[in-house]
């Protein structure tokens, strides 16, 4: 085994501690090669596909990676900015915004982004750090629900790297959030806001769809906890909103393949409460703390299409936290949490100053944020 030469390194230099945020990743360009080189990376990972690779993948290569880049990169293309990728776009940002406030609470501690699956690699952003001297890492995947096809994949990239590495980091890492009372207080605040601007989904005698990414029927069987979190999830969102079990639905989509996933599915839901005589549906996609693919084009406009084509009325898709600021502090208070005991260092600057501070970082990214 080889291990690898920490790149520039002198002894002495001082040691950093960091943040590294994680998600799932997202294609290049909205172009078959690239959506082809990013789903290769992803549908190879037996933490995402549970099937013999003996007979997986045959099916990958001589089916999957020759029909669906082109059709995934038309869809990725009607969702695609001129900022780019919306899901690198709103990580960045989040990325950015989580330093500023650490800052504000006085902890000078570096954030990092990397994707598991395409750029910025977690291979490159880790050899960054270890460039940097970074000898403590808090990974903190953005994916509130724990399941082996996202979180534990993070933690294994990131064991398997590091295997590689003479100077390994102390590590830290955050399994879930699914629970945490900032993260409920922003999902509720978002809600809220909609309602502001829309009408109350009561008074229309509407229904709330809490829309989560769907897996295997099986990994429940097999003990992952993910379908209890998105569970708990919907039922605390929906205290805090004050709703009774009539008023909301959690749903699971992206269904892939044959076997039985999740259920309730999330279209064929739409299209039932539609046939019932609902006549207004709002929806929100709380595992999903940045809009994507999935958010942007499955449930904005295939799932709109589906509930307004099967008699619905009116169809609102409630945006993903992104940058809301409710969702920062509550990134800010999970990892402040988790970074406690170790020697970060401190801004030195007065409340003011990280007010000001963290004022420029989000007039620089565009604005305040939602």
């Amino acid at each position: 085994m080889r291990f690898d030469v920490e790149p520039g390194y002198t002894h002495g230099t001082l040691a950093r501690t960091a943040v590294l945020l994680v998600n799932l990743g997202t294609p290049q360009a909205p172009e078959p090669g690239a959506v082809r080189r990013y789903l290769k990376q992803f549908l190879s990972d037996p933490r995402v596909v549970e099937i013999p690779r003996a007979v997986w993948l045959p099916i990958l290569h001589g089916v999957i990676l020759t029909v669906r880049p082109k059709k995934s990169a038309a869809k990725y293309a009607a969702i695609w900015t001129e900022k780019g990728s919306p899901l690198l776009y709103h990580s960045e940002q989040q990325a950015v915004l989580l330093r500023g406030y650490l800052g504000e609470r006085g902890l000078d501690v570096d954030v990092r982004l990397a994707m598991r699956y395409g750029e910025p690699s977690l291979p490159r952003v880790l050899a960054e750090m270890r460039a940097a001297n970074t000898e403590r890492v808090l990974v903190l995947p953005l994916y509130p629900q724990y399941s082996a096809t996202t979180t534990a994949t993070v933690f294994d990239a990131i064991g398997a790297e590091l295997a590689r590495c003479r100077n390994v980091p102390e590590l830290r890492t955050v399994k879930h959030f699914h629970d945490h009372p900032g993260y409920i207080e922003a999902l509720k605040q978002s809600v809220l806001a909609h309602w502001r601007k829309h009408g109350s989904l009561r008074d229309a005698g509407g229904k709330l769809v809490m829309s989560f990414h769907g897996v295997p029927r099986r990994t429940l069987d097999l003990g992952d906890p993910y379908h209890c979190e998105c569970r708990k999830t919907g039922r605390l969102l929906a205290e805090s909103l004050d709703l009774g079990k009539d008023e909301y639905v959690v749903t699971f989509q992206s269904r892939f393949g044959k076997a039985e996933w999740l259920q309730p599915y999330t279209a064929p839901t739409l299209h039932s409460l539609a046939r019932q005589g609902v006549q207004r549906a709002d929806v929100i996609c709380p595992g999903f703390v940045a809009d994507c693919l999935e958010t942007l084009e499955e449930i904005n406009m295939e799932g709109r299409q589906e509930f307004l084509t099967a008699g619905g009325k009116v169809f609102h898709y409630i945006d993903c936290l992104n940058e809301s600021p409710a969702f920062i502090h509550a990134l800010a208070e999970l990892a402040a949490s988790h970074l406690q005991g170790w020697p970060v260092g401190r801004t030195g600057r007065s409340e003011r100053e990280a007010q000001a501070a963290r004022s420029a970082v989000e007039a620089r990214l565009g604005g305040a944020p939602r």
